[in-house]
């Protein structure tokens, strides 16, 4: 559930460049579109490129839906079964803003966001996260998330290395989705040591928060347990895009009368991402935070592991409101694809310009270099959004 580092060189000094006003260019024309036909292989969406060579190839499935949640563009399958991995943590985080929690403890914007990051260890999520147990007077030892991958920060990690220091379960990407359940449970009362328990309360109260965003029945929601011990579900890619279609737009067209109560909390988590994005990311390194810092209060991200990444549209200049979710197929663990695409997929729909991809250029085309420096290989993205209107 960690954004973990893609190939060396996969990340920009000037994607930290403060923010400008630019004009969001026209969506670009690629030479490849694709579909996918039913029993045919996913299109590819990236080329690894070494020398004049097509050393590997990732394929994949995008879906953007309208402010109406109809397919405005797909490449691919929308109806692809996902896993939501780490994108389901906002809708999670709902949970305990309708609990009464989060008014309880007073949780500030930052808070929030961090409950919905998969964030990369650095002290200052470490120090957020322990101000927010002092106040609850619960320990950060009772988080269950483990060490796996921790810090995913490489300066924290190098520090850490360096001073001998073991780092906690609280510089774990996920520490904080698991201290949104722990709250959560004291608040109300439940134990707190089997928190993580699939069956215990909290973890109840947000499998049928998340089954109630979704419109689904929470028996008939097909779940799994992450990486970090917590659950995740089953859902389509068509269901992801609506899903963070309505994370940016909580108000919008798509959203129906048992959900419409959830609005409020939406917008809080939505304005808590998008105000915060180095709580959901981290400072350096990390395509979530830079994506919202690039467009601020236009679009709300998150990845999840295994090549998984959902974007919301928040209307402005330019596109209007919108979903966005895409799925590398083979779980790009290296996170170039899914990367490569993102940064892509904005610019193809018109929201990013050409100054942004040379600001995010070490997304785009996430690079391998030798050791003198030179280029080894790079990721290239190589699909072409397709247009299709759909009503389901």
């Amino acid at each position: 559930m960690l954004e973990q580092p893609a190939l060396p060189g996969d990340s920009s000094d000037a994607a930290a460049e403060p923010e400008g006003a630019t004009e969001a260019a026209t969506p670009r024309k690629r030479k490849r579109s694709s579909r996918t036909r039913k029993g045919s292989a996913p299109p590819v969406l990236v080329e690894v490129r070494r020398g004049s060579t097509v050393e590997s190839r990732h394929r994949g499935h995008i879906v953007q839906v309208d402010a109406h949640g109809k397919v405005l563009h797909a490449t691919g399958a929308p109806a692809t079964e996902v896993m939501m991995r780490s994108t389901v943590k906002p809708f999670g985080v709902v949970a305990l803003i309708e609990s009464g929690a989060a008014d309880d403890l007073k949780l500030t914007a930052s808070e929030l966001a961090i409950m919905c990051a998969s964030h990369t260890g650095e002290d200052k999520h470490v120090r957020t996260l322990q101000a927010i147990f002092r106040r609850a007077s619960v320990t950060q030892a009772l988080l269950q998330c483990g060490t796996d991958g921790a810090p995913a920060d490489v300066q924290t990690a190098a520090r850490l290395a360096r001073d001998g220091e073991t780092p906690g379960a609280v510089r774990h990407g996920c520490s904080g989705f698991h201290a949104a359940s722990i709250l959560m449970s004291a608040y109300a009362g439940w134990s707190v040591d089997d928190y993580a328990d699939p069956r215990h309360p909290s973890q109840v109260a947000v499998r049928d928060t998340v089954a109630r965003l979704l419109a689904r029945d929470p028996d008939g929601l097909k779940v799994a347990t992450d990486n970090c011990g917590l659950l995740t579900y089953e859902i389509s890619l068509l269901e992801m895009a609506r899903a963070y279609l309505m994370l940016a737009d909580p108000e919008g067209p798509t959203v129906e009368d048992d959900q419409a109560g959830s609005a409020p909390a939406l917008l809080r988590v939505r304005d808590a991402m998008i105000g915060s994005p180095e709580m959901v990311g981290g400072t350096y390194d990390n395509l979530d935070t830079e994506l919202m810092r690039r467009r601020p209060g236009r679009l709300v991200a998150k990845a999840g592991a295994d090549g998984i990444r959902a974007i919301g549209l928040i209307a402005g200049e330019g596109p209007e409101a919108g979903g966005i979710a895409i799925k590398i197929e083979d779980g790009d663990q290296s996170r170039r694809a899914v990367k490569a695409t993102s940064v892509e997929v904005l610019a193809q729909i018109g929201l990013f310009d050409e100054r942004d991809l040379r600001m995010l250029a070490g997304y785009h085309h996430p690079t391998a270099f030798a050791p003198n420096g030179e280029e080894a290989a790079t990721a290239v993205p190589s699909f072409d959004l397709v247009g299709r209107e759909q009503d389901s």
